[in-house]
């Protein structure tokens, strides 16, 4: 909060102006963008009402995870119509963003 000031006092005031703060026990928060996770892990979230509106704090350990496109079977299948490595067919599909079939006209030509 605000260094030198009393979290008891802290409330008070937070009470006088409407706000009402609630801490919330939560193992992990997953924030999940169109091309990315955001994992913060031992988080220490407080949920803070004002003025009609919810609103979230979180702090803890951040890492940030990228979108697979794509699963195991999609790379079986790459690896069963091209005849390539299990690695050749993840790149393939990497880089066609998990299309099977633009990642198998690639590998075959």
């Amino acid at each position: 909060m605000i260094p030198g000031v009393n979290p008891k006092q802290m409330k008070q005031m937070m009470k006088k102006m409407g706000m009402k703060q609630e801490d919330i026990d939560a193992s992990e928060v997953i924030i999940k963008c169109s091309d990315k996770e955001i994992v913060i892990r031992n988080p220490e979230v407080a949920k803070i009402e004002m003025m009609g509106k919810e609103n979230f704090q979180i702090s803890g350990d951040v890492e940030e995870r990228g979108l697979e496109t794509f699963n195991e079977d999609d790379v079986n299948t790459v690896k069963e119509q091209t005849n390539c490595s299990e690695e050749e067919a993840k790149e393939a599909l990497e880089r066609n963003e998990g299309d099977l079939a633009k990642a198998i006209l690639e590998l075959k030509s």
